[in-house]
């Protein structure tokens, strides 16, 4: 389903404010008693002092931790968030086994989610079954005998999550957010992201040729006929298709790409597409209109479809199927499908256990049933009030940076006023959790579990289409470890796990959870006033509310930020694509501002206390560099560079923090630094 909620470290847009009133560090008797009270929340023994914070900030903050890790096996990297959703795993398994361990009544929320974990846990009868479950899918893609029939396996494709050239879902209609609305967008590849198929460089050239093997692998392993030579034409129908895929800087810009039409003019764009058969087959026959949003795509993909034989067709679907349901599949299947995208792409070692495995299906099927349970066991009331505390100083200090913006007119300030005051925030859970009544588990049938989710997901879309929308509903479960902001919704939402340490720590003194958890709050908030979020106004509706003054402005401003993101090298002649992260890349610079001067409000004309030998400001930003403790494999570098709107946590944590005044003050900054930037050169947005 199409999601255009925005995860932590996806797309924020803000930057750097000072606080105009800078606050005294020297400790009161106040703050001397807070010292002795409270932890600094501070880990030192990952810090490396002998690193100047003005050279390098994160390895200031990381380095001893970096040089000592070695990376897990089944890992291509390793960071806080990685270990925090590890231990969010723990905590699931054990409410999973409490449940797949004992004898509950069928229909019960406890056999579901134990029934389910077994399914997949059960390798003896999915070794024993091979290829049987894609069986009937096979058929049905060998009876394709027209173009009719082609694309009514389009919409059974989409149903159930299998590849098909153009994905379609359902989500709240950007000009009109209180009423859903169906979108398309560009798909059909099997490697990452179109650059992929064309960048002639010979890490790109090697992961080709790995992509084709494994093709031809997997195509041998179910045994279909002449497995070389269908690798070959699927790859170059794939390279066809990635050449029709807008680029991936363009996608984020909804503003451009929304597209409505209506389904009397579906057929001008397509010609030769049959809509009104494959929107009969979705059970969308009374829409009367759909958005695309790669709309050139679409008109192109229109004469692909057509062009390209049935046969050929006929290959591409099957490994659609075989691909999108090979870690459900035997052993062999499952092995070799890690081999390419997790070894080949991210240069992971080995596999996840099974158990971790199972417990990130048995989640994304029956999530919110998981969720009740451990948001009971693991989400205390108190950690919710802290939390909205600190929420309510952010927004506070948001709305204090923005009423003293220089560069603002009034006109455009009271728009971004109104949206602030708009902001709908979650904390924790949801009021109204999913109903799963509807779902029946087999711990015998992993595909018929599988596919009877997918069934229920479809009904309950096909439910929402044509009334309002449900905005009690959230698209993370508790034990998530992230945090996302919804434009349409203009909804900033945090689950339960990300509020530990080193994000939230309940134990420590208010800075570096500030740094930690302040900064994601911040960050969050800003996606509502970034570059893609800024095209939405606060009732979620998109359209322009800027000046056009302002507007040249701010993406006078912005700009500034891609290019000294622009040159971030991560690896050898690999940069930072300072375009793509621009979203992420504002967010963190006004997560990390906004947070500071949240820091300030809080204490209350009161002194911050000295712990650990660090002042307030500098807890404030030593807890916002501990929160991207991350270490790559090169491969994962790599990948995350080509596919991902998040920079590298190394360059989260300098790019945001040499451009926040407050920090040459914390730090002793200097000209001689590297992470020095003159003022003049340093980003101010909100």
């Amino acid at each position: 389903m199409l999601r255009t909620v925005v995860s932590l470290g996806v797309a924020l847009a803000l930057s750097a404010c000072s606080p105009q009133n800078a606050t005294t560090e020297t400790p009161t008797p106040v703050a001397a008693e807070q010292q002795q009270t409270l932890q600094s929340g501070v880990i030192k023994k990952n810090m490396d002092l002998s690193v100047d914070p003005g050279e390098d900030f994160f390895r200031y903050v990381n380095g001893k931790w970096i040089d000592n890790l070695k990376i897990p096996a089944d890992k291509s990297s390793y960071g806080s968030f990685t270990i925090l959703r590890d231990e969010s795993q723990d905590h699931v398994m054990e409410i999973i086994r409490s449940s797949s361990e004992g004898d509950f009544v069928d229909g019960s929320d406890e056999q579901k989610v134990g029934d389910f974990y077994r399914a997949y846990m059960d390798m003896d009868t999915r070794n024993a079954l091979g290829m049987t479950p894609l069986t009937a899918d096979i058929e049905k893609i060998e009876a394709i005998d027209s173009y009719d029939e082609l694309a009514r396996y389009f919409a059974y494709a989409n149903r159930y999550g299998y590849v098909a050239p153009f994905q379609i879902g359902q989500e709240a209609d950007f000009k009109s957010p209180e009423n859903y609305m169906i979108y398309t967008w560009q798909s059909g590849l099997g490697l990452p992201d179109r650059e992929y198929y064309f960048k002639d460089d010979e890490a790109s050239q090697k992961i080709r040729d790995a992509y084709l093997k494994h093709i031809e692998t997997m195509f041998t392993l179910a045994k279909f006929n002449a497995p070389a030579k269908s690798a070959q034409m699927l790859f170059d129908m794939e390279r066809d298709i990635a050449e029709l895929h807008m680029k991936k800087e363009q996608v984020r810009n909804w503003a451009a790409n929304y597209n409505k039409v209506s389904v009397d003019e579906l057929d001008t764009y397509m010609p030769n597409f049959p809509w009104a058969l494959f929107l009969k087959e979705m059970q969308l026959e009374q829409l009367d209109s759909v958005v695309f949003l790669q709309s050139d795509f679409m008109k192109q993909i229109d004469a692909l479809i057509a062009e390209t034989s049935l046969e050929d067709w006929k290959v591409f679907l099957k490994w659609g199927l075989l691909n999108s349901t090979a870690s459900q599949l035997s052993q062999e299947f499952d092995t070799a499908n890690f081999e390419f995208y997790s070894k080949t792409l991210s240069g992971v070692e080995e596999q996840r256990p099974l158990w971790r495995r199972a417990v990130g299906l048995t989640n994304a099927h029956v999530g919110e049933v998981i969720g009740k349970v451990y948001v009971k066991k693991h989400f205390p009331p108190e950690a919710k009030d802290r939390m909205t505390e600190m929420v309510n100083n952010l927004l506070l200090a948001y709305k204090e940076s923005i009423e003293q913006l220089d560069w603002m007119t009034d006109d455009t300030r009271k728009q971004a006023l109104d949206k602030l005051s708009k902001f709908t925030v979650k904390i924790g859970y949801p009021n109204q959790w999913k109903d799963y009544s509807g779902l029946t588990v087999d711990a015998q049938d992993l595909f018929g579990n599988l596919k009877r989710s997918a069934d229920m997901r479809y009904a309950e879309m096909l439910k929402k289409q044509g009334g309002p929308v449900w905005k009690h509903e959230w698209s993370m479960t508790p034990q998530t470890v992230n945090a996302y902001y919804n434009p349409s919704a203009n909804e900033i939402v945090f689950p339960a796990a990300i509020l530990q340490p080193p994000f939230f720590d309940m134990n420590a003194e208010d800075a570096v959870n500030y740094g930690g958890i302040g900064a994601v709050i911040g960050h969050e908030i800003g996606h509502g006033f970034d570059d893609s979020g800024s095209t939405f106004d606060g009732d979620g509706v998109l359209r322009n509310w800027w000046t056009e003054t302002d507007l040249s402005e701010f993406k006078a401003r912005t700009a500034t930020l891609v290019d000294q993101y622009n040159q971030f090298e991560a690896l050898p002649d690999l940069f930072v694509n300072g375009e793509y992260t621009l979203g992420e890349n504002i967010g963190d610079l006004g997560g990390i501002s906004i947070a500071l001067k949240a820091y300030h409000l809080s204490l209350e004309g009161k002194q911050a206390p000295e712990i650990d030998g660090f002042s307030g400001d500098q807890r404030v930003f030593i807890g916002f560099g501990q929160i991207w403790a991350t270490k790559y494999r090169d491969e994962a570098l790599r990948t995350q560079i080509q596919t991902d709107t998040h920079a590298p946590a190394m360059f989260r944590a300098n790019g945001a923090v040499r451009n926040v005044p407050e920090f040459y003050q914390a730090f002793d900054v200097t000209k001689e630094d590297e992470l020095y930037l003159a003022p003049e050169k340093r980003v101010k947005i909100w």
